[in-house]
């Protein structure tokens, strides 16, 4: 599952770079990127980065089961849906679709809120991040 999020966020900072590009050419060729096409764009990146972090968290935290499965749907729909929204809802007018960001992003806040849960609950026990490095180490 973590393997899912990692890959959804490398796949979404190539996304994000590819539509970075084609605003890259819109400025260059003397106009402008639209705003929608921006604000997607930065979505986009931000999420990308927290899924390969999350996908890590994931790990270190060691969720399993239900947990597991809901913190990676859930955030790999939110981090998709939510920029895709923006760029069809107002880039295509297909405006029905605005008023689902507001899903998709109570989506990503749940995700959120379980990995919130499990870092208040669980005692990594010396196994973190550092791999049992300590400031001292320095």
């Amino acid at each position: 599952m973590t393997r899912t999020l990692k890959t959804s966020g490398f796949l979404g900072l190539t996304v994000m770079m590819l539509v970075g590009m084609y605003q890259h050419s819109l400025v260059a060729g003397g106009g402008g990127a639209p705003s929608w096409l921006v604000g997607g764009h930065a979505h986009l990146g931000v999420l990308s980065i927290l899924a390969i972090v999350m996908g890590f968290a994931v790990d270190a935290f060691a969720l399993t089961g239900r947990l597991r499965s809901a913190v990676t749907g859930l955030f790999v729909v939110g981090q998709w849906l939510l920029p895709v929204s923006v760029w069809v809802g107002v880039g295509l007018g297909v405006t029905i679709l605005l008023p689902a960001i507001f899903l998709w992003g109570l989506c990503l806040i749940v995700a959120m809120l379980i990995m919130v849960w499990q870092a208040a609950t669980t005692d990594l026990g010396g196994r973190g991040p550092t791999r049992g490095a300590t400031p001292a180490d320095d």
